[in-house]
């Protein structure tokens, strides 16, 4: 027996370094972690992700509902009135979002904007968000072409 506790076949002791240690039958030369380091899948920023979930609401493939617990404050209840009316619906063309930008104006907060397409029409949408104590993104605000709700 050696010291990674395998026998030769011939029933002598038969020694590998634990740097090169693979379990028996493994043909390959890979040693434990040799697959590299993982990598986290990239995720886009908080107002990019949000834009997505508010437009999938104002344009109503998403129920309002979907956004509870994502929301603080009068944000909910901006989009409970807002989303009956589906106002980034379009007729003939799915609505995807052209642009968003953001605007940190303090360590927690987010201002963002955005401008949704859907064929010839081009609608504006504002949203702020707010980064609570479990850092978590949160809805904070929401706007649609100057008019707030």
């Amino acid at each position: 027996m050696n010291r990674t506790g395998t026998t030769h076949p011939t029933g002598t002791a038969r020694t590998r370094s634990t740097a090169t240690a693979r379990p028996p039958g493994r043909r390959d030369q890979r040693g434990p972690g040799a697959g590299g380091p993982r990598r986290r899948p990239h995720l886009p920023p908080p107002h990019e992700l949000f834009a997505e979930r508010l437009l999938a609401v104002l344009s109503g493939r998403r129920p309002v509902h979907w956004m509870l617990g994502q929301t603080i404050g009068e944000a909910y209840e901006q989009l409970v009135r807002l989303a009956p009316g589906t106002p980034l619906r379009a007729r003939g063309a799915r609505p995807v979002i052209r642009t968003c930008r953001a605007f940190q104006p303090r360590p927690g907060a987010v201002e963002a904007a955005a401008s949704i397409s859907a064929g010839d029409q081009v609608r504006a949408m504002a949203f702020r968000l707010e980064q609570g104590a479990d850092l978590r993104w949160r809805c904070a605000a929401v706007e649609l072409g100057g008019e707030r709700s």
